[in-house]
């Protein structure tokens, strides 16, 4: 089977990853409501951590709603998808730096960190929508930090959650193109 064959498996069989967006989404707009209360910084930031614990759970059951198969036992690049979610993990160091020294700058890293991430997606699911959406992603929650005060933190997670919902759809009309 050529390369391109088993990419392309990949993206109809996982349905391009939608489950886990979908679970990122509801965990982003969490994240929202979040940064919307009148805890401190910290607080903030450690119930945000807290939420990501339900990123796996809510995309199991994501993912077996849209009937996605993410295990791909069969396919020689199925374990790849584990590996490039568990490198996000790899920058969480950076994060953790951020809660200790620039409490209010660690959803900001958060969320590059986030956005950047998907960027090999875009090879892995054989789809534009990551390519383009991780960077755009990353440089606009650069530009956000650069112009938010600690009041308007908020901001972020919601520009997070729309992002994420327009690569949902974008990874959506991929999938159903391939379908055909």
């Amino acid at each position: 089977m050529e390369l391109n064959e088993i990419r392309n498996e990949l993206s109809v069989r996982g349905k391009n990853g939608i489950g886990f967006l979908s679970s990122a989404v509801v965990i982003w707009s969490l994240i929202t409501f979040i940064f919307l209360q009148s805890f401190d910084i910290q607080q903030k930031n450690i119930y945000m951590l807290f939420s990501t614990g339900l990123m796996f759970p809510l995309s199991v059951l994501f993912s077996s709603f849209i009937k996605a198969d993410w295990k791909l036992k069969n396919n020689p690049l199925g374990n790849l998808g584990l590996f490039l979610n568990i490198a996000q993990l790899i920058y969480f160091p950076i994060l953790f730096w951020g809660i200790i020294h620039h409490p209010n700058d660690a959803i900001l890293f958060f969320a590059i960190i986030t956005g950047a991430h998907f960027f090999p997606y875009g090879w892995f699911y054989h789809t534009l929508a990551y390519y383009i959406m991780a960077p755009v992603i990353s440089v606009f929650m650069l530009f956000l930090g650069l112009y938010l005060d600690g009041e308007k933190l908020w901001l972020i997670p919601l520009s997070m959650t729309i992002g994420l919902c327009f690569l949902v759809f974008w990874n959506r009309l991929d999938y159903k193109k391939k379908m055909i």
